[in-house]
């Protein structure tokens, strides 16, 4: 399988680019490799593909965002989570992008198939979703149900829009044709444009006794229970885009997608940095100072019997590897770490003994610590505020 080339370098643009020069680097490239202008150049095709696809992303600014995080396999990208446009695309939803390129009605008649217009099948809208995951969720990865009102098929005509044994006529927009052409001055001077008939979107025909239940559409306002899988290593911000689990597409068409926004539920105890995770840990000032076995808890629940040396001092990291959490799902391997950071408890109250017991070790050196010693814990905590 080829290596995919960067979506910047595609285009020509800088990671900076804005908006507009994306567009007018994508529209360049359209116009030079475009099939009608390149006839069974099959060279020529792959790259008006592989400029549809870049610019298909890189408009877009979620998922602009989450390429320039990811590249290619992020959440949304090559792993099975929704896909960047060149997962999905074909023929059809390249030439159906001019309208935004081109002015609305497509590109000076080239769609592909002689000048015709394609028709479309009408897709349902996409709907958008939180979930409020905790960080053990997160570890493993979880499925979620959820009950989604949105737009499904009509059990009444299935989906047709027409009540039963109702056939169709000629559209009266089109005559049948399922385009409408529009001739307009540009800098190539005088176009025909084609776009799909906005009254039969594509099909020549109309319907001619519209279904009583949803009164043509297909489509009727409903519920459904959706189960949606969650991958492993996701973070706050994230998105999850299902695809087809959307709207129901009207008359049959193609149904919309579920995005799912990631939130993240905050733990009692850990702090996530990235993949690491983080756990503080109070040690008695015996343990600190002659050293010992302590328990630290993980993320997967169970507890990790850790050495402490003698003489620990507050400040001190431990780094247990692998013990973090995973990456999400095609992008890198492995997973983060488990990092401790040590403080040691002061006693607040002491009985009559205790008291007595420190008085006799107040006035040994040991107990004062020396330059070296102050200046590491000092720098310790330079560090970690700078």
């Amino acid at each position: 399988m080829a290596q995919k080339r960067d979506y910047y370098e595609v285009l020509g643009v800088a990671k900076t680019a804005s908006e507009d020069e994306i567009k007018k680097a994508y529209r360049k490239i359209a116009i030079k490799y475009h099939p009608d202008r390149n006839p069974g150049d099959k060279e020529a095709e792959e790259k008006f593909k592989e400029a549809a696809e870049a610019y298909d992303v890189l408009h877009d600014p979620q998922k602009r965002q989450q390429y320039d995080q990811f590249g290619f396999n992020g959440p949304m990208g090559g792993n099975g989570f929704g896909g960047f446009g060149g997962a999905s695309m074909n023929m059809d939803d390249i030439f159906s992008m001019f309208g935004d390129i081109f002015g609305g009605h497509g590109f000076g008649g080239f769609s592909g198939s002689g000048g015709r217009a394609r028709a479309q099948q009408q897709r349902g809208g996409d709907l958008r979703l939180k979930v409020r995951l905790t960080l053990e969720e997160i570890n493993k990865g979880v499925t979620k149900k959820f009950k989604v009102r949105k737009d499904i098929e009509c059990a009444h005509c299935h989906g047709s829009g027409a009540e039963a044994g109702s056939g169709k006529e000629t559209c009266p927009t089109c005559h049948g044709s399922g385009v409408i052409t529009h001739t307009t001055q540009s800098i190539f001077g005088m176009m025909q444009t084609q776009g799909v008939c906005p009254t039969c979107h594509g099909q020549g025909e109309v319907i001619k006794n519209k279904c009583h239940e949803c009164g043509g559409t297909g489509v009727v306002k409903g519920e459904e229970v959706v189960e949606i899988k969650i991958p492993a290593g996701v973070a706050e911000g994230m998105v999850v885009n299902v695809p087809g689990k959307g709207n129901a597409g009207p008359n049959n068409g193609i149904s919309g997608d579920i995005q799912v926004f990631i939130e993240e539920e905050p733990s009692e105890t850990f702090i996530r940095d990235g993949n690491d995770l983080i756990y503080n840990l109070l040690l008695d000032f015996p343990t600190a100072a002659l050293g010992g076995e302590i328990e630290i808890p993980t993320i997967e629940g169970t507890k990790l019997k850790v050495k402490i040396e003698n003489g620990t001092q507050p400040g001190k990291t431990l780094r247990l590897r692998g013990k973090g959490l995973p990456t999400v799902q095609g992008y890198g391997s492995g997973r983060g770490d488990l990092v401790v950071n040590i403080s040691v408890y002061v006693p607040k109250t002491l009985s009559r003994d205790e008291k007595q017991a420190l008085e006799n070790f107040r006035n040994s050196d040991n107990f004062k610590g020396d330059k070296q010693t102050r200046d590491s814990i000092f720098q310790r905590f330079k560090n970690y505020f700078s």
